[in-house]
């Protein structure tokens, strides 16, 4: 049967070939390839044009930028067989469509799995491993198509029979279950990717409420896949309330650090206390909020270092956000001059000074004061807003500080040394201070 098949396919061929219409079938095959590449172009620079550039963002248009080609291959060779075959055989276009149809879906598949699982753009050693299987998985299949043993592999796979329990199954109905279930989990998870990208791009919504959407839409989504999974492999949907019942118990008494920083991270989206880019300090973490997930926070400190907070702690401890109104911070910077010191003539020096320092904001105006009298000299500090501390503080505190000491030396101000008294005490001397020399 096999070799039947085969062989009628090459004898179709030949005839074809030896036949002056064959040109005509080259000729469409030709257009159609040159027709869908340019097409293919235009398309892909209106997927790639003001396209974000996140790495799997990136990753995204330039996978699907791949299906194209194959995609409007198999269009263009549909509508030349239609035409074609109204006047002679078309066994060309027969045997190309299968195989640029393989080509597609298994971009198709690269696509999907790299906006779903891919992490900024990488794409690790499972996920290619997985993409080789897939694609070895489709042009077997494609083999199988033209050789014509599908029917010989279906009925092989379902002769095959797995005891389960009390009943029976199949090879082929476990292997059809499975199929079923990944593919419908994928696409929704591609379906919750695609979405999240789309909310991200508004900018008239407020991000947190754009990560509510994403997680809920991706909740339902993934729920969604779950039942149309379960209805394919032939379970009984109300099997799930007395599982979901179980479920609940085991949540409300093992699971209860983990629901709760489920619910506080929905609270903390929902009230928007904080969002992603904010400044905040909770028990001894500080830093800036880079993610909000479901179950927990990370926040990347001034050095660098992230750290993962659960949710609950946010809700459940008090929380310093410093950019819940205003992203502006103060900063200040102290020092100590002699009591000779003309106050009037240098605040305003020090103020100028500080006003010209790159990041400094110019309303509120920087400040200068005299905070203390103090044991060495008059105590002043000046004081600074910043509009942009996500970017850091200490380059700013620094250029600031020379800026002072540039005025300092100008103007050469005197910055006092601390001085003490000593006295020293022994049996029959008198109390004699010693003053140390004048500097």
């Amino acid at each position: 049967m096999t070799a039947q098949i085969i062989t009628t396919l090459i004898s179709d061929l030949a005839d074809d070939f030896r036949a002056p219409q064959f040109l005509w079938q080259v000729g469409t095959v030709v257009v159609c390839f040159l027709l869908a590449w340019q097409l293919s172009r235009v398309l892909r620079r209106l997927f790639s044009h003001g396209e974000s550039t996140h790495g799997v963002m990136r990753l995204g248009v330039e996978s699907f930028s791949r299906v194209l080609s194959p995609a409007l291959n198999m269009v263009f060779l549909l509508i030349g067989e239609a035409i074609l075959g109204r006047w002679q055989h078309t066994h060309l276009l027969t045997l190309l469509f299968p195989i640029i149809g393989s080509l597609a879906i298994i971009r198709f598949g690269f696509y999907v799995v790299r906006k779903t699982f891919s992490r900024d753009g990488q794409i690790g050693n499972f996920l290619a491993i997985f993409e080789k299987l897939f694609a070895g998985l489709v042009w077997v299949g494609v083999v199988l198509h033209f050789t014509g043993l599908w029917p010989d592999v279906f009925q092989a796979l379902d002769d095959i029979v797995l005891p389960i329990g009390k009943n029976k199954v199949s090879l082929l109905n476990i292997l059809q279950a499975s199929i079923s279930v990944v593919l419908t989990m994928v696409i929704a998870l591609w379906a919750s990717a695609a979405l999240e990208a789309r909310l991200m791009l508004l900018p008239s919504m407020h991000s947190s409420l754009k990560v509510v959407l994403s997680r809920v839409g991706r909740a339902l989504l993934i729920l969604v896949a779950i039942l149309v999974s379960l209805t394919f492999v032939g379970i009984d949907l109300t099997v799930l309330s007395v599982f979901g019942g179980a479920l609940g118990v085991g949540l409300g008494f093992g699971l209860q650090k983990i629901t709760s920083s489920y619910v506080s991270g929905f609270i903390i989206l929902l009230d928007r206390s904080m969002s992603i880019g904010d400044m905040i300090t909770v028990d001894k973490f500080n830093g800036t909020v880079t993610q909000i997930n479901t179950r927990y926070t990370v926040l990347k400190g001034f050095d660098g270092a992230e750290s993962v907070i659960p949710n609950e702690m946010l809700v459940s401890s008090p929380v310093q956000n410093f950019s819940l109104t205003d992203r502006s911070v103060v900063m200040t910077t102290d020092l100590i001059v002699s009591y000779q010191t003309d106050l009037e003539a240098i605040l305003p020096l020090l103020i100028e000074a500080t006003a010209k320092v790159d990041r400094v904001a110019q309303d509120p105006a920087p400040a200068a004061y005299l905070m203390k009298f103090g044991a060495d000299g008059l105590e002043l500090r000046v004081a600074f807003w910043i509009p942009d501390p996500e970017n850091g503080r200490t380059g700013v505190l620094s250029n600031v500080n020379r800026a002072l000491w540039q005025v300092i030396q100008e103007h050469k101000i005197d910055l006092p040394y601390p001085q003490r008294v000593v006295t020293l005490v022994s049996p029959g001397a008198t109390n004699t201070p010693i003053v140390p020399p004048v500097r």
